[in-house]
C-alpha cells in the first residue's frame, strides 16, 4: 500500500470518531451520567490521536496523485489548507477533553461546564470536519464539486471553458 492509500484508510477516523464522541456526550447529559460523559472524553481524544496519522499520509498521498492526469493542484491545495485548520482544532478538542476528563474525575465544580464546551467545541471540530472531507473528496470525485469552474484537468481550463 502506498501512502495514498494509507491515507485513505486513515482518514475517515479523525472524521467519524468525533461524531461517536458527540452522541455519547449527549447521552451522558440526557441521561446525567458521568461515566458516559467520560467515555465521550476518551472518544474525543481518541479522535485526536486518529488524527495524527491521517494528517501524516497526507503529505505523501499528494506526492502519489499530483501527477496524475485529471488531479488539480488547487483542489489539493485547498483541502490541504482544511485539513490544517481540522487538525489544529481536533488537537484542541482533545486536549480540552483532557482537561475535562481530568475535572470530570476530580470532581470539579466546573466540570459538568467543560462537558458543554467539549459538547460546543465539537461541533465546530464536526464542521470542518465536514469541509475536509469535502475537499479531499473533491480532489478525484468529479460528481460532487460544487465549482464546475474547476476542471478535472485543472483550474485554468475551466476557467476558459466558463467565458465561452
Amino acid at each position: 500500500m502506498n501512502e495514498a492509500h494509507w491515507h485513505l484508510v486513515l482518514n475517515h477516523l479523525p472524521i467519524l470518531v468525533p461524531m461517536i464522541g458527540l452522541l455519547v456526550m449527549i447521552g451522558g447529559h440526557i441521561f446525567r451520567v458521568e461515566a458516559i460523559k467520560r467515555t465521550a472524553y476518551f472518544i474525543f481524544i481518541f479522535g485526536a490521536l486518529c488524527t495524527i496519522p491521517a494528517f501524516a499520509t497526507g503529505e505523501g498521498a499528494e506526492e502519489t496523485i499530483e501527477n496524475i492526469p485529471g488531479i488539480s493542484e488547487q483542489l489539493i491545495k485547498t483541502h490541504e489548507e482544511m485539513a490544517e485548520t481540522f487538525a489544529i482544532l481536533s488537537y484542541l478538542l482533545g486536549a480540552i477533553s483532557l482537561l475535562g476528563l481530568w475535572a470530570n474525575l476530580q470532581k470539579k465544580s466546573f466540570a459538568n461546564l467543560l462537558s458543554f464546551v467539549a459538547l460546543i467545541f465539537c461541533g465546530i471540530v464536526l464542521f470542518f470536519a465536514k469541509q475536509t472531507g469535502t475537499t479531499g473528496g473533491e480532489i478525484r470525485h468529479t460528481e460532487i464539486r460544487t465549482d464546475s469552474g474547476i476542471s478535472p484537468a485543472g483550474a485554468g481550463e475551466g476557467a476558459k471553458e466558463k467565458d465561452d
